[in-house]
């Protein structure tokens, strides 16, 4: 993943249907130098919940452990909701290079959420790229994280 600078402390999770791109976009990570957590789900062949998964890697970044969170499911939308309900972690579900850099800049995401049966492996790899090169651009926008609570 070249253009990124430091490394980062990453958690990402999944549920089984987002089980074979979590491997993908981990194993980036790690080759880019980043230290990942993978918080499961343990294999691709057993169904799990994704709202334990979605949870559990929210937690680890509301808390500091992780810098950032990445969680796959089928959608996106699912593990996104999950997370969003764990005080301080704001995940942006994404669908493009353009979404994550957006998600990042504009609304502060610390997690970005990936749907494995809406998103290649290419363009979520871009995607993830793209979100972890971008910084949050304050301003006019501050305002409305804080609003987000």
């Amino acid at each position: 993943m070249p253009g990124i600078a430091a490394a980062l402390e990453i958690a990402i999770a999944s549920d089984h249907a987002g089980y074979a791109l979590k491997a993908i976009l981990a194993d980036d990570l790690r080759a880019a130098g980043h230290a990942v957590t993978d918080l499961g789900a343990a294999d691709s062949t057993t169904s799990v919940d994704y709202p334990d998964f979605g949870r559990v890697c929210a937690e680890h970044v509301a808390s500091g452990r992780a810098s950032l969170g990445v969680v796959v499911c089928g959608s996106g939308i699912g593990i996104a909701i999950a997370a969003n309900r764990v005080p301080g972690a704001r995940c942006a579900q994404v669908h493009d290079n353009l979404s994550a850099r957006l998600a990042r800049s504009h609304n502060d995401a610390n997690m970005i959420a990936l749907g494995a049966r809406l998103v290649g492996p290419d363009t979520a790899r871009d995607a993830l790229q793209a979100f972890l090169a971008t910084t949050f651009e304050g301003g006019r926008h501050a305002a409305r994280v804080i609003k987000l609570g």
